[in-house]
């Protein structure tokens, strides 16, 4: 159990609790969910025994193994797999000790650590390692690879490994998804679900989030909030409390007004000078009741460049790659107006596409024949590390347009969430969140008509993932996006595309078919593997047999998505009628005119019914969606 008593904590001249309460239970997995700076990082450090709290107590029920994922490591020359194995020290210890037993000759010693290592797993140990990192995106060749062989990224995936790895009771990930594709994310989402600890997650992904947990912690005015269910159930709870707190505070200021008219109409006289003083007591002793404030700071729009062309740009037999092709004769058309997802197994190019459709890349063959009036707005997270560091973000926008008036430059940037002296803060102070924002301002301030957006969401919280979504929701022009955030996939793209083996194709289906894709194509590996087959030999999966299991499911499930969308259907129905009951409702004369008495009771009776019919709907459209949802994870899980 993990348990919060009081707690107060202050870094710096910030504080981050005051009076914080939290309990968790052996089993919860809880997403940490709070704006940037309020304290969720601290709080695994105070678990971790890495900070003191100020005031109260941090309690941890006795023997808990705690796993942790380090933001930094170091270049190794030491292979991945043994890097990931070193995660367990007893295992390693245990390791040593029998290999200098076997040295010794010491043979009832090392019977002994055998039968050790037999209860740790040991024996299966190269093996389970193997399978983390695999899931994570690593080829088999690249197992005994050493760590400084790879990217700041894929450093960070064999980190995440390792922690999985690790042997814990309770298990602490910030931001574990933020360097993975969208392959290695749904891999992690299915290990995660599995673990039997406890997890505390901080992630601002919220499908992960719904995925993964069955708690929530809301950071809140210095407080921990705990909610159950998902990050899904969260939002409607909060919104709930939200909404009655509102009403509550207007209630209470109401009261407030009358107490203060009261006071000071009879504060004066003799005889009422008691009662006004008993009511200024009472209005001391109010408890005041912030009013909501549930709005983002950040609100800001992708405006389009004015002209367009059509086509915007064109593929033509196009070889894509570095020295060898990765992609090979990729054709493709991009018109005004297209919202198209890339979707793809690691590695196989989706940024190669991206790059190439940019100009970035060269074409080893083919065409790229871009349109008269193209503008691309590119953003990838290799941008970032092309900020000028001693740049403010005014001085970043300043150089693009240096007749550009000075309050329309920090008024555009307020819409990132640059406000005051924040537009004149130093770029090498800012955090990795702070950079892809401003890279993000960078990217709209051009105008583009086409968007070329690689996995844009990292390092931005919550708030800020919403308001790009938003965004990109209502840009006028062409977007391509790579991204792990399913919410923002689903929200901003009208079509997929499917970039795998060698080749680039519109893909039949949504992110549910892709997952049952990929879990196909997975499985086709596997049985290739255990058949002895070299990975460099045929395609491992039917391209056919995948699109008629997507297919297949997609049937199974069409009688729920019926009924749940004629609910849906019968839900605006029912709603368009109330509402026209309610404007004839709200003519005045209708409660004055007594010859229109009868049609005041009839529509009041109307009211009501359409009110109730509305409520039921609302209840079978729940019940319906969650019927969906449950059948869809069945699928997943016999597919």
């Amino acid at each position: 159990m993990i348990a919060l008593r009081q707690l107060a904590l202050q870094r710096g001249t910030q504080p981050l609790f005051e009076e914080a309460e939290l309990t968790l239970h052996h089993g919860h997995k809880a997403g940490i969910v709070g704006p940037n700076g309020a304290g969720k990082s601290s709080l695994f450090k105070l678990l971790l025994g890495e900070l003191t709290p100020d005031r109260g107590q941090v309690e941890l029920s006795g023997g808990q193994r705690i796993a942790h994922m380090a933001q930094e490591i170091e270049a190794l020359d030491r292979s991945i797999t043994d890097y990931v194995l070193d995660g367990d020290v007893e295992l390693r210890a245990t390791q040593a000790a029998l290999e200098a037993a076997r040295e010794s000759g010491a043979a009832t010693h090392e019977a002994e650590l055998h039968g050790r290592l037999e209860a740790l797993d040991g024996y299966s140990a190269p093996a389970r390692a193997a399978q983390l990192l695999v899931g994570l995106g690593f080829t088999q060749a690249q197992l005994d690879q050493p760590l400084a062989a790879f990217s700041g990224g894929w450093r960070m995936r064999v980190n995440l490994a390792r922690t999985l790895f690790m042997p814990s009771d309770l298990l602490l990930l910030d931001e574990p998804t933020n360097h993975l594709d969208l392959d290695a994310l749904l891999w992690l989402e299915q290990w995660l679900t599995r673990y039997p600890g406890t997890l505390l997650l901080i992630s601002h992904d919220r499908d992960f989030l719904d995925a993964v947990c069955d708690h929530i912690v809301h950071f809140d005015r210095r407080r921990l909030v705990l909610y159950r269910g998902n990050y899904s159930a969260f939002e409607r709870s909060r919104a709930e409390k939200l909404s009655q707190q509102q009403a509550e505070a207007a209630k209470q200021q109401a009261r407030r007004e009358e107490i203060e008219r009261f006071v000071a109409r009879f504060r004066a006289k003799a005889t009422k000078a008691r009662q006004a003083q008993s009511r200024l007591k009472m209005l001391e002793r109010m408890e005041t009741i912030a009013v909501a404030h549930v709005d983002s700071p950040f609100h800001f729009t992708l405006p389009a460049a004015d002209k367009t062309s059509h086509p915007l740009l064109v593929l033509d037999r196009a070889q894509l790659g570095y020295g060898a092709p990765l992609l090979s004769d990729v054709k493709l058309t991009l018109l005004p107006g297209q919202r198209i997802g890339l979707l793809g197994p690691n590695g196989a190019g989706k940024s190669t596409l991206i790059k190439s459709l940019t100009g970035e890349l060269p074409l080893l063959g083919g065409k790229r024949v871009a349109g008269e009036h193209l503008a691309i707005g590119y953003f990838a997270q290799h941008q970032l590390e092309g900020l000028d560091l001693s740049a403010t973000p005014f001085m970043h926008v300043q150089r693009l347009s240096p007749s550009e008036s000075d309050q329309s430059i920090r008024n555009f940037l307020g819409g990132f969430g640059f406000r005051g002296d924040d537009v004149f803060a130093e770029v090498r102070n800012f955090s990795g969140g702070e950079k892809a924002r401003l890279a993000l301002a960078l990217v709209a301030w051009h105008k583009p008509n086409l968007l070329l957006l690689d996995e844009p969401t990292n390092h931005l919280d919550l708030q800020m993932r919403e308001a790009l979504t938003e965004a990109l929701a209502a840009f006028g022009g062409t977007v391509i996006v790579v991204s792990h955030d399913r919410h923002l996939l689903r929200a901003t793209v009208d079509e997929f595309w499917c970039v795998a083996d060698g080749t680039v194709a519109p893909f039949d289906g949504d992110l549910d078919d892709y997952r049952a894709w990929l879990k196909a194509r997975l499985d086709g590996e596997r049985r290739e593997a255990r058949a002895g087959k070299s990975a460099d030999g045929e395609p491992t999966l039917d391209r056919k047999a995948a699109r008629r299991v997507a297919a297949e499911r997609r049937e199974k499930l069409r009688p729920l998505k019926r009924e749940r969308d004629r609910v849906e259907r019968d839900m605006g129905q029912v709603g368009d009628e109330l509402a026209a009951v309610e404007e004839r409702l709200g003519d005045a004369a209708l409660y004055t005119d007594s010859a229109r008495k009868d049609e005041l009771t009839v529509l009041l009776a109307r009211q009501g019914e359409l009110k109730s019919r509305l409520n039921s709907l609302e209840q079978a459209w729940l019940e319906a969606e969650e019927a969906l949802e449950r059948s869809e994870v069945d699928l997943m899980d016999n597919a």
